[in-house]
C-alpha cells in the first residue's frame, strides 16, 4: 500500500512516500540516492545490504519500508563525518577489503556488534561477522580491523 513512512535516516529526518512494502534497499538506492548500500544476493544471506536499523545490524533487501517507520537507519554514508569512523579507519589500516562490494555491509555489522558489544572477544566477532560473506577472502584481516577498532587486541593481525 501506498503511503507517506517518516524515519531517521543519518540523523536526519525523512519522509518518503511509496509502496510501504517495497524493500528498504532500494528505497535507500533508487529513492534516496544512497549507493553505499549494495544488493547482493536479494535473500538476506549476503549481508552486503546491511544497514543499522534501531541499533541492530539488518539486511535492507529483506527489509519492508514499513518496518523503519519511527525509527533510526544509518547507512555507509552516514558513519563517520569530515574524518573517518574508528572502524572504517581500522578497515583501510588493515586493508581488509580488496574489491570492496561487501565493505559497507561488513563495517555496519561491526558497527553495530561494537555499539552492543564495545570490547568483543575474537570469538564473539567471528560469529556476530559469520554471515557477511566476502567473495575476495579478506575476514582475517575484516577480523583484525574490529579487534583494533575495538582496542581488543592485535591491531596488526
Amino acid at each position: 500500500m501506498e503511503r507517506a513512512v517518516s524515519f531517521r535516516l543519518n540523523g536526519k529526518a525523512v519522509r518518503v512516500t511509496t509502496d510501504d512494502e517495497r524493500m528498504l534497499l532500494w528505497v535507500l538506492r533508487s529513492d534516496l540516492g544512497l549507493t553505499g548500500t549494495k544488493f547482493g544476493c536479494g535473500e538476506g544471506l549476503c549481508g552486503a545490504c546491511t544497514v543499522v536499523v534501531g541499533g541492530a545490524a539488518v539486511r535492507s533487501c529483506s527489509t519492508p519500508l514499513k518496518d523503519v517507520a519511527g525509527k533510526t537507519v544509518l547507512t555507509i554514508e552516514g558513519l563517520g563525518g569530515a574524518r573517518l569512523h574508528a572502524i572504517q579507519q581500522a578497515f583501510l589500516d588493515h586493508n581488509a577489503f580488496q574489491c570492496g562490494y561487501c565493505t559497507p555491509g561488513m563495517i555496519l555489522t561491526a558497527y553495530a556488534l561494537l555499539e552492543k558489544t564495545p570490547h568483543p572477544t575474537r570469538e564473539q566477532i567471528i560469529a556476530a561477522m559469520d554471515d557477511n560473506l566476502c567473495r575476495c577472502g579478506t575476514h582475517v584481516r575484516i577480523v583484525g580491523a574490529i579487534e583494533q577498532a575495538a582496542g581488543a587486541g592485535k591491531a596488526g593481525a
